[in-house]
């Protein structure tokens, strides 16, 4: 049996609802992250040494990084289904979109987290210089990264109705995170009806809906 390690609030989400999707059946492992760090529990390093989520065994090995996962439980359990053909334009799209999700998409998300939340962390005598700086960082490179970014999405979306093309896949599983992440951190929505659009789609996706009952509270849907 295929297990998932998930931890709350975290990408592993995507993996249970690619398998809802799939219909192939698995079993859960629920990881709480610590209240006041938010770090995942140092029990999920016994199953893999970054204690990073998510996480899958199968077959007696296990493997991480979202991306490297969704490829996997595709070509294995998809029987053509989430990934456009071979020899196809959506098939380059996809690929394309699997790997950008997590390779250029989260990094800015990643920084503009840690420049926001940096200062208060910061000893007191120090914080408003702590905060003028990330402020600093955040308004010369990271917002304008990120608006690139978001503007980019729209413009994609506005070129078909889902990432790889015509029909739903892989990539729009591997792409919610970055987009509800967005939407929660930066407004990514706000004047981008197509974004808001595609968040309305995905979570009224019975599939969607299944994995949250399943993987419980999580705060981007």
């Amino acid at each position: 049996m295929l297990t998932v390690h998930h931890l709350n609030n975290s990408r592993s989400q995507r993996v249970l609802w690619l398998l809802e999707e799939l219909g192939e059946p698995y079993e859960i492992k629920h990881y709480q992250r610590d209240a006041k760090t938010m770090q995942a529990p140092a029990d999920l390093r016994a199953i893999h040494p970054l204690g990073k989520s998510p996480v899958i065994t199968v077959d007696g090995g296990s493997l991480a990084e979202t991306g490297a996962i969704v490829e996997y439980l595709v070509t294995r359990y998809g029987d053509g289904k989430m990934i456009p053909p071979p020899g196809t334009p959506e098939r380059l799209r996809w690929i394309y979109w699997l790997h950008y999700a997590e390779g250029s998409a989260m990094p800015p998300l990643l920084m503009k987290l840690v420049f926001t939340a940096l200062p208060a962390r910061a000893p007191v005598l120090i914080r408003p210089i702590a905060r003028a700086i990330m402020g600093a960082a955040q308004t010369g490179f990271v917002d304008p990264q990120l608006k690139a970014h978001f503007d980019y999405w729209e413009g994609e979306l506005t070129k078909s109705e889902w990432f790889a093309g015509p029909e739903f896949s892989a990539a729009d599983v591997m792409m919610s995170f970055p987009i509800e992440a967005a939407a929660d951190r930066a407004d990514a929505t706000k004047g981008r009806p197509k974004l808001a659009a595609f968040l309305q789609k995905i979570h009224a996706r019975p599939a969607y809906q299944r994995a949250l009952q399943k993987g419980g509270p999580y705060a981007y849907a």
